[in-house]
């Protein structure tokens, strides 16, 4: 799951992603080496800080914004990014706005984003990059190719991770099945879904900046993680015993890189003594497996945990058992012993591919 700050970027890079009308013009200013300040807002407080110009209320269109920019002034654009302003205007924010940047565009574009929390975008003339900022994000757009081969290569880096994950899930499902599992298995199998989950994360950013043009590494993606963030959840909650299942889903995704490597860092999060981790058994409720059945709603996964409380008392109930648990008739009930007996079957040959 991605925290607000890495939401806010992605939002932004949808709105200045390739193939996008604002993009075009940004990319005609950039190849002409002219520079440019561009605001995007049309609230009364931002309309405070500008001064001069002219007041364009024009449809927008990247030729025009193009035109535009070879004047000296900023440029500010209509919330919706349809209609262009204002042009050769000034951008006047509070100049006790505390700012890292060195030139002036780059200075007045930080101190605007900041009082303003809008967007607002800086070209500059002499180095050829895009930057953007919003409220105190600030981003450097790559070039399109340098994201490709980043993109890519990410995906390469994801089929590793990806097998080794498939691996520890299908040898925790046997596990859970014989009702074997340690705290281990279940540490081990957590962490590496959340590597997984992890570079995931990063290259949906890459989709995101790239736009049109990150259309094949999206469905590589997707064709990579299909129920992986869910089988994660659904992992959690088996083996929340000692704390609830969001509190330990949200400290396994606060955890540093660094602290994600130590399985001790996973263990503590569930509640569990490290030290004990290869010697603790723990069963599992049912959730993720039971998930696996086709046709079984999630409030009747519900019904079976609350019922059974475990896996294995799911796996020991008689079809009468099941029938009585809300939700579940007859032949529901018979869907269910015979999908759990499939599913067994899949993960032991599995494991032997």
């Amino acid at each position: 799951m991605l925290d607000s700050r890495e939401i806010e970027l992605i939002n932004v890079l949808k709105i200045v992603a390739p193939g996008t009308p604002l993009r075009e013009g940004l990319e005609n200013v950039l190849k002409a080496k002219t520079g440019a300040l561009i605001m995007v807002g049309d609230q009364k407080e931002v309309m405070g800080i500008i001064d001069g110009g002219f007041f364009i209320n024009s449809e927008y269109s990247p030729s025009y914004l193009y035109e535009l920019a070879k004047m000296d002034g900023a440029i500010v654009l209509s919330s919706d990014l349809k209609k262009i302003l204002y042009a050769n205007t000034q951008l006047i924010p509070d100049s006790s706005i505390e700012t890292f940047e060195t030139g002036t565009r780059h200075r007045t574009a930080d101190r605007v984003a900041k009082q303003t929390g809008n967007l607002v975008i800086a070209i500059s003339q002499r180095r050829n990059i895009i930057t953007i900022y919003k409220g105190n994000l600030k981003y450097i757009l790559k070039d399109t190719n340098i994201i490709l081969t980043k993109a890519n290569q990410a995906i390469q880096t994801l089929e590793r991770y990806k097998t080794v994950l498939d691996e520890a899930m299908t040898n925790l499902s046997v596990l859970e099945f014989d009702d074997l599992v340690t705290v281990y298995d279940v540490v081990l199998t957590v962490q590496r879904n959340e590597m997984v989950m992890r570079i995931v994360n990063e290259i949906q950013k890459y989709i995101y900046e790239l736009g049109n043009e990150g259309r094949l590494i999206s469905m590589q993606l997707d064709d990579l993680v299909d129920e992986v963030e869910n089988d994660g959840i659904m992992l959690i909650k088996d083996y929340s015993y000692q704390k609830d299942y969001n509190d330990i889903l949200k400290g396994i995704r606060n955890l540093s890189s660094d602290e994600l490597l130590e399985l001790s860092s996973v263990c503590k999060i569930f509640g569990y003594n490290a030290d004990l981790m290869l010697d603790t058994m723990i069963s599992p409720k049912g959730y993720r497996l039971i998930s696996k059945i086709p046709k079984v709603p999630s409030v009747v996964i519900e019904n079976l945990v609350k019922t059974f409380g475990q896996l294995k008392n799911v796996m020991k109930a008689s079809i009468e058992e099941l029938d009585n648990v809300e939700g579940i008739g007859e032949a529901r009930a018979r869907a269910i012993k015979e999908g759990l007996r499939k599913l067994q079957e899949k993960v032991l040959l599995n494991r032997h591919i």
